[in-house]
């Protein structure tokens, strides 16, 4: 178990990594990419990460495989609708919270 100390450092660590994370392509990246290649290779990377992060957890937090199957089938629908990441996490939750709910009545 981490005491109080341990666990402040490494929440600030984890900031100060996050800060150098956003601003080095703001201080190095002043002009806008004109490469297509990258920079249609940067459009698609949050899509990427979200499917990369939110899919593995929609089947290992839940108790059938027909509600992550609805949550995987609202997180494609609302990625093709260029919804934000935001909007599709939350509904993409919501959407296996109430199948699940539904499957425990039955």
């Amino acid at each position: 178990m981490l005491s109080n100390n341990s666990l402040i450092i490494i929440i600030f660590l984890i900031g100060i990594l996050q800060y150098f994370m956003k601003m080095i392509p703001l201080v190095f990246l002043k002009e806008k990419i004109k490469n297509k290649f990258l920079s249609s290779f940067l459009y698609y990377i949050p899509y990427a990460v979200l499917t990369a992060m939110v899919i593995p957890g929609v089947f290992n937090s839940t108790s059938s495989v027909f509600s992550a199957i609805i949550g995987v089938c609202v997180i494609i629908i609302l990625g093709l609708m260029n919804q934000g990441l935001l909007v599709i996490s939350l509904s993409a939750t919501a959407a296996v919270f109430i199948t699940e709910k539904i499957l425990h009545i039955f």
